[in-house]
């Protein structure tokens, strides 16, 4: 573990341990930072659904923040799941009090599985009070759709995306292009910044449910954020972890494979 990396994530509990906070925690100690958490929401879920959301309120999100923040040498930190436009204002003010360390936004609007995760009232104000306070923003492709008003199905509309959406808020966006329809047999992600645009390319993993790979990404990149690398450095090393945790799955039970945080280890 790197001396005094301390990474932060504020998302949404996932019962099942495949996404959200848990998923975030876990990453971040498989790639030798210490983790610390704010929660914002407890959510009833597993890999096929989202049952029920209870979302903890804006002062207890505050209070939690403060705690860590105050309390922790925090060197980079992560949104995931805020889900209410109060939870949204209560973190944006904290964080906006304190200097400035790298924030990945990963705008968490939906599960894989259809649940919502975000009032449609709320993303209004992730734009309008997260964006300019982030290192990075981090949609996969329906939430770069939301944000574009347009769907996105060839490489070219990832490509073009990002740097609308790179004009249109002045922050770097890491386009995730795992869900495209155009690309078969590779995944490929595209870095928009103020050095223009970086592929970031792997081959496409099959067999394995996918569950909390956009969390355990974002959440990867914090990690190596916290540990002092540069933004490209910090996402071609979660690339080649999320990849590698895709590779060498955890076999959950017969016929479902899932994720394995800890693939490194054996």
């Amino acid at each position: 573990m790197v001396k005094n990396a301390v990474a932060l994530t504020i998302a949404g509990s996932d019962s099942g341990g495949g996404a959200g906070i848990q998923a975030d925690v876990k990453t971040f100690s498989a790639c030798g930072v210490y983790g610390a958490s704010v929660v914002t929401a407890v959510t009833a879920q597993n890999m096929e659904a989202v049952r029920a959301v209870q979302a903890v309120r804006p002062a207890v999100v505050e209070a939690q923040l403060r705690a860590v923040l105050e309390g922790y040498p925090v060197k980079a930190a992560k949104t995931g799941m805020l889900f209410q436009r109060g939870i949204i204002k209560a973190v944006a003010a904290v964080l906006n009090e304190l200097p400035r360390f790298p924030l990945v936004v990963d705008p968490v609007f939906a599960a894989t599985s259809g649940g919502r995760l975000i009032e449609p009232k709320a993303v209004r104000s992730l734009v309008e009070l997260l964006f300019p306070l982030a290192s990075l923003v981090t949609p996969n492709l329906r939430e770069g759709e939301l944000l574009c008003g347009r769907k996105l199905r060839t490489l070219d509309d990832l490509y073009e995306a990002g740097k609308s959406l790179f004009r249109e808020y002045g922050v770097p966006f890491l386009m995730k292009g795992g869900h495209l329809p155009a690309l078969k047999d590779r995944v490929v992600d595209l870095l928009v910044d103020p050095e223009g645009v970086k592929a970031f390319k792997a081959e496409r993993v099959t067999g394995v449910n996918s569950h909390g790979s956009g969390c355990t990404f974002s959440a990867a990149i914090v990690a190596h954020l916290a540990r002092g690398h540069g933004l490209h450095r910090a996402v071609a090393e979660a690339k080649a972890f999320i990849t590698g945790s895709l590779r060498h799955p955890h076999p959950l039970r017969p016929g479902t494979r899932v994720i394995d945080h800890f693939f490194a280890r054996g």
